[in-house]
């Protein structure tokens, strides 16, 4: 047992018997750290072989799990927590019957048939297991270990915090700020003051995500050059919140959705996909989907049917000179360094903030000064009110940017979310697009084509020459489309400016197929279709 007071009893009988008493001792509390999620009872327990510290690269799990209680964890549970039994009778010397006890483990398909049910009135709900305090939605600070009623989230930290004043003095705000910028993040090579200002509110990001109640978008860390420090960057909340460190998938939307059904079922704050091939497109539909999405949906390998988890984590990638595709540009907040220098690695450590930072950071106590001055900030704004930017918009993500925007205007961190436009910049699709559009226009100005002329256009002359300069749009396989490729491409881009140009699509005359042509800013007509 695991603790002096005398285990609860649970008499079983028949089958149904034995099903309606399982029932009402789960909930009545039998079993301890009990929670519903999703109408499913889970168990929460310590996880055992915990290693005391782990590489910036390596995975680093939340000390507590969450497990479905299934029969046979359930079976576990009652033989501790328990005395199940049921009553028997034998005959005594004198022929008569006698009553006794015989403890035993419920059969499999009364427990199975226990657990069935969705409805568990009086167990308390669990919303997630969080590896750092987190702010509530009235703005106070959730950093008590172990399960809020007030939010539902259980608090497994990583880091043992001593308690942070709710409301911090003017001296604590000053050192936290002067740790955080002047010893911390003072020695990467920030290519713009975007970019660290922009690291800044996604390391703050799960502290906020509940308070904000908002999306938020994919992080994308990135340099010119290895050795750079992207790596450290990603440790620094994935230590703090429990990250996952996953490879990425070569040309493979289905692993990446079965990456992302695996990873929710695990005790993160922070997923990284790191150390990316130099010059990789992160153009995924199924990414796409997963950052705008509060909850994610799917069938979980060797189960037959749907799981529907919340979207609580940081996705963040890391690699050189990375590019985005598709929709991924406008869902992307990119950190970007650039040494100038040819060996990075090279640089003399001994005059930085903090010397050999890689290694600072995987040591816990290091991890709770980061974690403490970070949070102090955070409640020196909630103390203000919370002020929000305005003037700030990121699609779904605006109450995110408005929300992390005035927590860096608050301490004068300025240069949020404004390299936007250079990660439009990197926007492989914009920049394929927009190449094709204007090419097509200077050729053709606003006439009217079929794809079949189009494509038609786009062949190499008898000499060999190219009247297109490359810029001719391609397949994803790099192939030039044919025809009825190129006309499903069209069709796709209709309406959709890149740059100062945009594709028109409209109807032949004799009606019996498409035609496009390319307008700009300069000289929008209203040609007719001819």
């Amino acid at each position: 047992m695991t603790s002096n007071a005398a285990p609860k009893r649970v008499e079983v009988g028949s089958g149904p018997e034995t099903i309606r008493k399982l029932r009402a001792a789960l909930i009545d509390g039998v079993v301890p750290n009990m929670y519903v999620a999703g109408g499913d009872l889970v168990h929460t327990e310590q996880v055992s072989g915990d290693i005391a510290e782990v590489a910036a690269d390596e995975d680093a799990l939340l000390p507590i799990a969450a497990s479905p209680l299934a029969p046979p964890v359930l079976a576990s549970l009652l033989a501790e927590q328990a005395y199940v039994f049921r009553t028997k009778y034998r005959k005594t010397e004198t022929g008569q019957l006698e009553a006794y006890e015989e403890e035993c483990t419920p059969p499999q398909p009364a427990m199975t048939a226990a657990l069935a049910r969705k409805t568990w009135p009086g167990v308390p709900p669990l919303r997630g297991i969080i590896g750092a305090p987190v702010l509530r939605r009235d703005g106070t600070l959730l950093q008590q270990p172990g399960y809020d009623p007030a939010t539902g989230l259980y608090l497994a930290s990583r880091v043992a915090l001593p308690p942070v004043p709710e409301q911090p003095t003017a001296e604590q705000v000053a050192e936290a700020r002067d740790f955080l910028l002047g010893r911390f993040l003072r020695d990467f090579p920030w290519s713009t003051p975007a970019d660290r200002a922009n690291y800044i509110a996604l390391l703050a990001t799960p502290i906020l995500r509940h308070f904000t109640r908002s999306l938020t978008p994919f992080a994308l860390i990135d340099a010119t050059m290895p050795a750079s420090g992207k790596t450290i960057l990603t440790a620094g909340p994935g230590m703090l919140y429990g990250q996952k460190v996953l490879p990425w998938p070569v040309d493979s939307e289905e692993e990446i959705r079965k990456q992302i059904t695996a990873v929710l079922t695990e005790q993160v704050g922070v997923v990284i996909w790191d150390n990316l091939p130099e010059g990789t497109v992160i153009d995924s539909a199924i990414l796409a989907l997963l950052v705008t999405g509060g909850v994610w949906s799917d069938r979980p390998l060797g189960t037959s049917r749907s799981a529907s988890t919340v979207n609580d984590r940081l996705w963040m990638a890391t690699g050189n000179n990375l590019q985005v595709g598709g929709d991924m540009a406008s869902r992307t907040v990119r950190v970007h360094l650039d040494p100038n220098m040819p060996r990075p690695e090279e640089r003399d450590q001994s005059k930085f903030g903090i010397p050999n930072l890689d290694q600072w950071i995987t040591e816990r106590a290091n991890q709770m000064i980061v974690m403490r001055h970070l949070l102090i900030l955070v409640l020196d704004w909630t103390r203000a009110k919370a002020p929000r930017a305005t003037g700030v918009a990121m699609r779904q993500f605006t109450p995110w940017a408005q929300a992390l925007g005035g927590l860096l205007a608050h301490h004068g961190i300025d240069g949020f979310l404004t390299n936007m436009a250079a990660v439009r910049g990197i926007d492989e699709d914009e920049s394929r697009w927009g190449a094709f559009l204007a090419c097509w226009h200077d050729r053709h100005g606003s006439k009217w084509m079929t794809a079949a002329e189009l494509r038609a256009d786009g062949e190499h002359d008898g000499f060999g020459a190219d009247p297109w300069d490359g810029q001719f749009i391609t397949t994803h396989t790099g192939r030039p489309p044919n025809p009825f490729q190129l006309g499903k491409l069209l069709t796709g881009q209709a309406g959709r400016w890149r740059g100062d140009h945009v594709l028109r699509a409209g109807k032949h005359e004799r009606g019996n197929r498409n035609v496009f042509r390319v307008e700009s800013l300069a000289d929008q007509s209203t040609t007719e279709i001819g």
